[in-house]
């Protein structure tokens, strides 16, 4: 069961893989997701189970939207997502940790190889991502990776990887 998890791995950093989500993350990813302090940020939260897997048990698009699972290589555990949207010559990419991985580097590490795979995958897309202006951990996060502000939309700070 392992091997074939990993085997649909989208891509992957060192302590993790990123693959499409499977029934079976779906308990672990509502309890960080419907965490509303944790969650405060978010906006993709709150819903009931049969939403979620609605949007989450399916092929996943990069062109519509995909939402894919976080899952930590040492014992194959969801450990939180990432989003990514690719819009004309840009995409879009969002984080979740959940709470109890988090200050660990994760998010660091699979961002960056986020980062990596959509330069291979969609070469000469701009890559961003938008935040809560008091979101100062993710923002700290975006500038760690080198991105950059380039300005608000929508009410969130928006930043883009050089």
């Amino acid at each position: 069961m392992k091997r074939d998890n990993r085997m649909q791995a989208v891509f992957e950093s060192k302590r993790c893989y990123i693959r499409p989500f499977i029934e079976s993350d779906l308990d672990a990813f509502i309890t960080y997701r419907n965490n509303p302090e944790w969650m405060e940020f978010q906006y993709f939260k709150g819903l009931a189970r049969e939403e979620y897997e609605e949007i989450l048990i399916r092929e996943p698009s990069v062109e519509k939207g995909a939402q894919l699972a976080i899952i930590r290589k040492a014992d194959e555990s969801l450990m939180g997502d990432v989003f990514i949207k690719k819009e004309a010559e840009a995409c879009w990419i969002g984080y979740t940790i959940n709470p109890v991985f988090k200050r660990q580097g994760y998010a660091y590490e699979t961002i960056r190889a986020m980062v990596q795979w959509i330069r291979q995958a969609y070469p000469g897309v701009k890559i961003k991502a938008g935040t809560s202006p008091e979101n100062l951990a993710s923002i700290q996060l975006l500038k760690k990776l080198e991105f950059t502000p380039a300005g608000m939309e929508e009410g969130e700070l928006v930043f883009q990887y050089a």
